[in-house]
């Protein structure tokens, strides 16, 4: 099948029924199955027979794509890889010697109940930690979700709190430091524009991207100021009056199974049976992207080059089995695990991951159908054109907003609207920076709100956080970054028009 632009309206209706649906009924798995089918019905003219067969073949064409296929093997790989550090004692370790500094400089004894000092200066190192992760944005919230859910529990922060310093720590460190895969894909689309000093070009934008630089900002006020708003206020309140870090209800997109695995017991925890498998998976990220950067790059690149044009799912992957296998050889040559008890270990955990596999594979198949219907160029085409040039760069960021909320796809938006953004800027004469960012600001705006959004599930996953309560208590901060985003452009638009 092909993207039909006259399916026009129609178009919007399976990713819009799933997102309203997943946001109303918290049942994400039924929502995006019922998006997807009528997604389906509307491709096969009406007929729900054919429709439903097609929704089956779409599960199976979601791993047609080698892309696809790695980031869903390396779900299971990460739930390997936390069990063996948790099982080992590297979790506990690690979360004692952080706790004794937080101690000491506060001034607390263990018995304390966490103060607002302890809380703010953990959830300030958590953002610190996902935006120096620039590199790739997996390993980021793979890293910060890991390390810092059990520092979190301790502390009485919410679930809901992590999930959102995890993921705004995310993307926006990605796009604003974009010497890494996210950076090396836009440059290709600049490139495909004919833009001279395509990688220049995009630095240049990065002042004007406004929306990633207003998350980061937002966040560090509210962690500072402690002033939520929401449900997020009240995960908050029921975290510190009740203990509870889930709402009650709530489903962790990681089981029960793979989460309260409990050091095993005569083991003496240790920090580094944790410290150096993240460690080794974050520092051999770029490794790898460099490795497989080299095999698309013309010969005698530079690094850098290579860097940019690694696959994002192929070093993650690589990455993080690396860190799984060197847990594995750290406990056996110690003697803290035996190789039988590492591999059904492993193995148990892999299948708490299956429910977040399964998710990954729905989210990927409406990214594929929206492709289908022409979801993300109905949008872009019906709300461009119709104004004057000072109102485009505001036009441009609303137009990927719904592109992304609507696809689930950051990279997919990018690859809609930088097409459009650059040549209008080009023939009206506005600055080319300018529309470039709005256009990327967008993307990253639908990461962050939409329940298709990888980054969001794999955000639930690393965190254990239900992942509709993530998108829900999220969301009116993403909005509020948004809104001001849109003023900012208009004002923008205005001088540069």
């Amino acid at each position: 099948m092909s993207a039909d632009i006259s399916l026009g309206v129609f178009s919007l209706l399976p990713p819009l029924i799933a997102i309203a649906l997943a946001l109303i009924t918290r049942q994400v798995f039924l929502a995006l199955f019922v998006g997807l089918w009528i997604g389906y019905v509307i491709l096969a003219s009406g007929n729900p027979l054919m429709g439903s067969f097609e929704t089956l073949n779409a599960f199976v064409n979601v791993f047609s794509d080698a892309g696809n296929t790695r980031i869903i093997i390396f779900t299971l790989i990460v739930g390997a890889l936390i069990a063996l550090i948790q099982r080992s004692g590297g979790v506990q370790g690690f979360v004692d010697h952080l706790l004794k500094v937080l101690q000491n400089k506060t001034g607390k004894t263990q018995a304390s109940p966490p103060s607002r000092m302890q809380r703010r200066k953990l959830e300030l190192l958590a953002l610190l930690t996902g935006f120096i992760l620039f590199i790739e944005s997996n390993i980021s919230i793979l890293t910060v979700g890991t390390l810092y859910r059990p520092l979190f529990d301790r502390l009485k922060i919410p679930r809901e709190k992590l999930a959102f310093i995890t993921d705004s720590g995310s993307a926006p460190s990605c796009i604003l430091i974009p010497f890494n895969a996210w950076g090396a894909f836009i440059t290709g689309l600049l490139i495909a524009q004919n833009i001279e000093n395509p990688f220049g070009t995009l630095l240049g934008a990065t002042l004007f991207n406004v929306y990633p630089i207003l998350v980061i900002l937002i966040l560090i006020f509210v962690i500072l100021s402690g002033r939520d708003i929401g449900e997020m206020q009240q995960a908050e309140i029921r975290a510190l009056e009740t203990g509870a870090l889930l709402r009650p209800g709530a489903r962790p997109m990681m089981s029960t199974q793979s989460l309260d695995i409990q050091p095993k017991e005569s083991l003496t925890p240790r920090a580094r049976y944790m410290v150096i498998p993240i460690a080794a998976m974050v520092i051999l990220m770029p490794v790898f992207l460099i490795m497989t950067g080299r095999e698309s790059v013309p010969a005698g690149s530079n690094w850098l080059t290579a860097l940019q044009a690694g696959s994002g799912s192929t070093s993650v992957l690589y990455a993080t089995s690396f860190a799984t296998a060197l847990a594995m050889v750290m406990n056996k040559l110690s003697g803290r695990l035996g190789i039988r008890e590492m591999f059904d270990l492993s193995l148990k955990a892999m299948s708490g991951m299956l429910p977040l596999a399964l998710l990954m594979v729905m989210a990927f198949a409406i990214g594929t159908l929206c492709r289908e219907l022409g979801t993300g160029t109905y949008i872009a085409q019906t709300l461009n054109g119709l104004i004057w040039p000072g109102f485009l760069p505001a036009l441009i960021f609303v137009s990927a907003c719904f592109v992304a909320f609507s696809t689930g796809t950051s990279w997919g938006t990018f690859a809609i609207m930088i097409p459009i953004a650059v040549p209008l800027a080009l023939t009206l004469d506005m600055n080319t920076g300018l529309m470039i960012a709005a256009a990327l600001g967008g993307g990253i705006f639908g990461d962050h709100c939409s329940p298709t959004s990888d980054t969001s599930i794999i955000t639930s996953m690393a965190t254990a956080n239900d992942h509709i309560d993530h998108v829900r208590t999220q969301l009116p901060y993403a909005l509020i970054g948004g809104a001001i985003t849109i003023v900012i452009y208009l004002i923008l638009g205005h001088i540069y028009a």
